[in-house]
Order: C-alpha cells, then sequence, then structure tokens
C-alpha cells in the first residue's frame, strides 16, 4: 500500500509539473494588442509574440516591438521560454526570434517603420535581399538597429 501511494504521489507531481510548462499560443490577429505599442495585432506576415518562463504569452505587432521590448527588458527576454516572429515567406507561421534573419529594406515596410521582414531560411533572406536590396541582420545586430533607430533611407 506504501509504495502505491508513493507512486500515485510520483504521478500526481509529473502531472502538474507537465502541466506548468510554457507553449507558445497562436496569435489571435485581429483581437490582440501589441504589449509594446498598444496597436492591435493585424497582419500575420509581421506579428511576434515571446513567452515567458511561467506561460504567459504577450504578443506583438511586430518584431520591432519585439526588440524594442526586449532592449527595454532584457531580464524578461532572457528568461523567456519562447521569442518568436512570423516567417514572411509563410505568414502566420512563427519562428524562433534568436535563429531568423531580419532583412532591412526600405522595399519592405513593416508595422512600425523599421522596414524589419524576419524570414526563417537563410538562402530564402538572401534571394529576398538580392530582390529587395537592404541589409541581412541577425537577432543582436536587429536589436541594435532598434535600439539606435536605425532605418534604412
Amino acid at each position: 500500500m506504501k509504495n502505491l501511494t508513493f507512486y500515485l504521489f510520483g504521478l500526481m507531481v509529473l502531472a502538474v509539473l507537465a502541466g506548468c510548462q510554457a507553449e507558445q499560443k497562436p496569435i489571435p490577429y485581429g483581437a490582440a494588442n501589441c504589449a509594446h505599442c498598444n496597436m492591435t495585432v493585424a497582419d500575420n506576415r509581421y506579428g511576434a509574440e515571446l513567452v515567458n518562463e511561467k506561460g504567459k504569452a504577450y504578443f506583438f505587432d511586430s518584431a520591432e516591438c519585439l526588440l524594442a521590448y526586449a532592449n527595454e527588458q532584457p531580464e524578461q527576454t532572457e528568461k523567456a521560454a519562447f521569442l518568436l516572429v512570423s516567417d514572411y515567406t509563410k505568414p502566420g507561421e512563427l519562428i524562433n526570434a534568436r535563429e531568423a534573419y531580419f532583412l532591412q529594406s526600405a522595399k519592405l515596410p513593416s508595422p512600425m517603420g523599421y522596414y524589419l521582414t524576419t524570414i526563417a531560411q537563410e538562402a530564402e533572406a538572401a534571394k529576398m535581399q538580392q530582390e529587395y536590396g537592404g541589409r541581412l541582420l541577425t537577432w543582436n545586430e536587429a536589436a541594435t538597429a532598434v535600439k539606435n533607430n536605425e532605418r534604412p533611407e
């Protein structure tokens, strides 16, 4: 009986721990407001999301709002379970922001005017850069560009 009680207690602990894991949430386009600028998150080519370590999701209307939020609250970003941005080539599909390619091109306007478009695959990002011009940035480079208010001319 003692072993059965111990076993059941262990199962309950595992069930509770499994239920507390952070998960990415679908962005409710048209219904959520940006956690940084308070605009409606509307364009599924540019949406972004931060899920904190407790599982609370914060939605952003663009990668640049997520980057600005990350610059202003680095402790939240460091602890985040997920940092996600939309893949421009697959609207609505979220990708790891730290691994994304950020194309900054004056020919691709984004919601907050930093002209940042995120792409998952390096080859696709290079192809878009050839078509639209601009520069390719990493997560850290894009964060610096937003922090320094760098926009294409």
